[in-house]
């Protein structure tokens, strides 16, 4: 198996964690500060497809790597599928992780439709061809927070067939069965079906 050192353009700590500990050995991860890029990459696209690909570009176009994106969203059905595309910052100015949940469960207080579903787009620039993945984790949003593990609104979201939340799964079991496990899944396979 050949190897492949490939750029994921993220500044998020626990994403990065997350990922590498989804891809095998002979697949290198670096992040964006290993290339010194140090600039808020510009996430201005209305879709979650649209920003995973400004992000692949702007790391392949200015740096010259290898370089795969990804941007999240959860799409609740009550409201529309909000926040989606805005669920990093659906809390407006004061967007933590917080302030979003908070957001989001003052705005389901009077809904009894709690299904919802997070989508993952990824974005793979490889060798001048580009490549987008879907990876989906249809669930629903609890009343209160549960568990302390992972990040984001993992505390209230409730995957489909299990009794916990994404915050109280170990990262194993959650990148088996969460939305960007399930997108990296096909990226890997993807990429070992190339490096065969």
């Amino acid at each position: 198996m050949n190897k492949l050192e490939i750029v994921f353009a993220t500044n998020n700590a626990n994403k990065l964690k997350e990922v590498q500990a989804m891809v095998p050995k002979h697949i290198k991860i670096l992040s964006l500060k290993d290339i010194n890029c140090l600039e808020d990459i510009p996430e201005t696209a209305d879709t979650l497809e649209g920003n995973a690909i400004l992000k692949a570009n702007h790391v392949t176009k200015n740096y010259g790597y290898n370089c795969f994106a990804d941007d999240t969203g959860l799409e609740v059905t009550a409201l529309n599928n909000a926040p989606g595309v805005y669920s990093a910052r659906y809390a407006g100015i004061e967007n933590n992780a917080e302030n979003n949940m908070q957001k989001l469960l003052d705005n389901l207080s009077n809904k009894t439709d709690r299904s919802a579903q997070f989508r993952t787009a990824v974005c793979l620039n490889l060798n001048g061809n580009q490549t987008v993945f879907e990876g989906i984790c249809k669930g629903e949003i609890l009343t209160k927070k549960q568990g302390i593990a992972g990040f984001g609104y993992d505390p209230i979201f409730m995957p489909a067939d299990y009794p916990i939340s994404f915050a109280e799964m170990d990262m194993q079991t959650k990148g088996k069965i969460s939305h960007r496990g399930l997108a990296i899944q096909k990226l890997v396979s993807y990429l070992n079906t190339l490096l065969a």
